[in-house]
């Protein structure tokens, strides 16, 4: 059974950078799509960005485009988030998800949302981005 654990959070300066790692393990990551996903205090939780395993095809949100980098190393079972130019808005715990559905191509635009990632869930790390 697929789990995923997340690390990389942590307090950064505005302007700093961080790599946020997803780890799997207990399945391959093959065949699945993977999402980091955030929130705030007292917000929704959100899609940042999100990748197809088989295809590689990928999502980013508006508000973290050029910013952030979202890549696989299938040897490792592992998704990471290159996180660059961070604002204090970026301040939340980030999540990474996993969908049994593949999700290629352009689907992965439109589907990088909660619901559509159901299968497993990480714990979280929380992401400070403050003076």
């Amino acid at each position: 059974q697929l789990q995923l654990v997340e690390s990389g959070g942590g307090l950064v300066q505005p302007g700093g950078s961080l790599r946020l790692s997803c780890a799997a393990s207990g399945d391959t990551l093959d065949y699945y799509a993977i999402g980091w996903f955030r929130q705030a205090p007292g917000k929704e939780r959100e899609g940042v960005s999100c990748i197809s395993s088989s295809d590689k095809s990928s999502y980013y949100a508006d508000s973290v485009k050029g910013r952030f980098t979202i890549s696989i190393n299938s040897a490792k079972s592992t998704v990471y988030l290159r996180m660059n130019s961070l604002k204090p808005e970026d301040t939340a715990i980030y999540y990474c998800a996993a969908s049994e559905d593949p999700i290629r191509g352009a689907r992965i635009h439109t589907t990088c949302v909660p619901s559509s990632y159901r299968a497993v869930w990480g714990q979280g790390t929380l992401v400070n981005v403050s003076s």
